[in-house]
């Protein structure tokens, strides 16, 4: 999945790319556990950030899903459970 736009995205290890909009519950929910699980991330506003809605799509079958996380590997995942994203780190 990793490309030119994307790979600016790509974190360090040990942490994640969240990618998220303002209205989403979901990421709500996942960056409050994340925070207290003390997960570090960077959270990006897909409908704020110019070319990461299109980063979204390439993962989702073409769809904006979020929250999106993309990981130090270059993988990403799509809404995860909070267990998923001890797991990957």
């Amino acid at each position: 999945m990793t490309d030119l736009k994307t790979a600016e995205y790509v974190p360090e290890a040990g942490a994640v790319t969240m990618f998220t909009t303002s209205w989403c519950g979901y990421c709500r929910n996942l960056k409050k556990a994340m925070d207290a699980d003390g997960i570090t991330y960077r959270e990006v506003n897909i409908e704020e950030v110019e070319g990461t809605a299109e980063i979204v799509e390439s993962v989702n079958g073409g769809n904006q899903t979020v929250p999106t996380l993309l990981f130090a590997d270059g993988s990403a995942v799509t809404n995860p459970r909070i267990e998923q994203v001890r797991e990957r780190l």
